[in-house]
């Protein structure tokens, strides 16, 4: 079995006035973190989508093995950037059975944790979510069974993969992500991780 991934990083970032994909904390960007994590958990391929400041951020992060998917209408949503992503998963990597869905911005989330939730799936013999909880919600990081790809492909405006997980038609596994509602949105999101 293989889990294939898909880093949302499309967004104009507005709230926060810069790109989020370029934030150094700890050292790294926020986008090169991610990519870092998801490929030391061993998901594979990767698929990072891009598309407000794409070529600034295409210069400025190494990708590795990752593969860039631009997002033409990046400004519909995150629903745009998922179906992007879902669809290169589909023509690149037809035969994965879980598609890790996640963004670059929620700066808690490990190599562990998605390697949890990789290893989790694996363990399932039924199509099965895996979703990390925080907050009181079930959220992404997530793993989606490719039973979900029409759902995720049906994903329209500005809502990512949330509702999905909130009353899906398969079983979902949750497992818990400390601070995993922190996220970076504004400047004082930012502050507060200085």
């Amino acid at each position: 079995m293989s889990v294939a991934a898909i880093i949302v990083a499309a967004g104009s970032s507005s709230r926060l006035g810069q790109p989020k994909q370029l934030v150094v904390v700890g050292g790294e960007t926020l986008l090169q973190r991610a990519i870092r994590c998801v490929q030391e958990a061993g998901a594979s391929p990767v698929f990072v989508v891009l598309g407000a400041h794409r070529e600034l951020i295409g210069n400025s992060i190494d990708f590795g093995e990752a593969k860039i998917v631009a997002n033409e209408d990046w400004e519909e949503g995150l629903a745009s950037s998922i179906r992007v992503g879902v669809k290169a998963v589909q023509a690149e990597a037809p035969t994965a059975e879980g598609l890790l869905l996640m963004t670059c911005d929620q700066p808690r989330v490990t190599a562990e944790h998605l390697h949890r939730l990789i290893q989790m799936s694996y363990a399932q013999s039924a199509p099965t979510a895996i979703a990390s909880t925080y907050a009181g919600i079930r959220g992404i990081p997530a793993i989606f069974p490719r039973q979900a790809i029409r759902d995720l492909l049906a994903l329209r405006g500005d809502k990512g993969a949330r509702a999905l997980l909130a009353q899906p038609p398969w079983p979902v596994i949750c497992v818990a992500l400390e601070g995993g509602e922190v996220d970076i949105d504004r400047p004082e999101d930012l502050a507060q991780m200085e």
